[in-house]
């Protein structure tokens, strides 16, 4: 079967005009500078190896110089991705007018015959994930100041987002591969192909589960119930990589077998939370870092409704707010499935608030 733009197929297309197509040209491609393939092709040398800076489920990203000397990140499509034209116009109409210093900018895209393409600002320092997870990371350039203002920095964009913009948008993808860092390592959160639009009269929405494993919130792993605060659950584990400068997905804290977010809570109940201070990270002020641990415990809290606002995260990360711990209650574990071996991931029910230690049950979970 011949098959035309973005794969629909010609015999369709004579019984009903290319509605995606139009749509895009129509409504989304007028916000945002169009370019075309060659241009792009030319800026990445041919879209070169060389030039690749990073890779997700959807497409792979290339470092790029357009003609006016503007560095530029490209964002292609592949074609065995699973995002399909719908996350495409996603991606664009969720960010083509949204604009925080927190936020990477969608300068423009590229709609040319197969091909889909993202044109984003580019990020000098890469990503956080990269900058502080890799293996060739030298965690060391990330002292608590830079590593405080990421999670600063980062709240920020997520309280604009979910507070600030109407309608308001839940990200589902914070992680470190998404949080990308400017010349100065100022966070700029990237990749919006997940996000959901909430107008202000939705609380929650059913969905399919998307995201990356180990960073979903419990509600949304177990039922598809999607709420602002499966984004701070996410955060939360950001901060606990932030801090400990380790993937949440390493499996032997304490010399057990132990996710990173099950150990803090560990350290927590027997009060050695310094223990998960990254010792790569130099000198740092232990009262504010302990605090930062325990923001993230309230984040990760398995009852969504006990987790707080960003706004109130934001707060909570200040020295002048006194946190209320009695209020903390632990998060929910859960054995997780994937490429048929077994790891733990969390995750928890609304019902858990109760209890002090976490409960582990048996699911299985697509990583993207």
């Amino acid at each position: 079967m011949n098959c035309g733009c973005f794969g629909i197929p010609f015999s369709q297309k004579k019984r009903s005009p290319s509605l995606p197509t139009r749509e895009i040209e129509g409504q989304l491609l007028g916000n945002i500078r169009q370019f075309n393939y060659d241009e792009l092709r030319l800026a990445t040398n041919g879209f070169d190896a060389s030039n690749k800076i990073g890779r997700g489920g959807f497409g792979t990203v290339y470092k790029g110089n357009l003609k006016s000397g503007l560095k530029v990140a490209v964002k292609t499509l592949s074609a065995e991705s699973k995002q399909g034209l719908r996350e495409f116009l996603s991606e664009i109409n969720t960010i083509a007018n949204v604009k925080h210093p927190n936020l990477v900018e969608l300068i423009g895209c590229c709609v040319e015959g197969a091909n889909r393409t993202l044109v984003y600002e580019y990020a000098v320092n890469n990503s956080l994930d990269h900058a502080l997870l890799g293996y060739t990371s030298d965690r060391s350039l990330l002292n608590w100041e830079k590593r405080s203002a990421i999670c600063l920095g980062t709240a920020r964009a997520l309280s604009f987002l979910h507070e600030e913009l109407v309608p308001h948008i839940v990200h589902r993808d914070i992680k470190a591969s998404n949080i990308l860092l400017d010349k100065d390592f100022q966070p700029k959160i990237g990749d919006f192909g997940l996000a959901k639009l909430f107008p202000d009269d939705i609380t929650h929405i059913s969905t399919r589960i998307a995201g990356t494993t180990g960073y979903l919130a419990p509600e949304y792993v177990v039922g598809g119930h999607l709420t602002m605060k499966a984004d701070v659950y996410s955060f939360g584990v950001l901060i606990l990589e932030i801090i400990t400068g380790q993937s949440n997905s390493k499996s032997n804290w304490g010399g057990e077998f132990k996710l990173l977010l099950e150990w803090a809570w560990q350290l927590y109940e027997e009060g050695r939370l310094s223990e998960l201070v990254d010792t790569e990270m130099g000198e740092y002020p232990k009262d504010e870092v302990i605090r930062f641990i325990k923001v993230a415990l309230f984040c990760t809290q398995a009852n969504a409704n006990r987790r707080p606002m960003m706004c109130q995260v934001i707060e909570m990360m200040s020295t002048k707010t006194q946190l209320n711990e009695k209020q903390l209650a632990a998060p929910g574990l859960f054995a997780d499935s994937v490429g048929g071996q077994k790891e733990k991931a969390s995750v928890g029910f609304s019902s858990l608030h109760h209890r002090s230690t976490p409960l582990t049950i048996t699911t299985e979970v697509a990583p993207r």
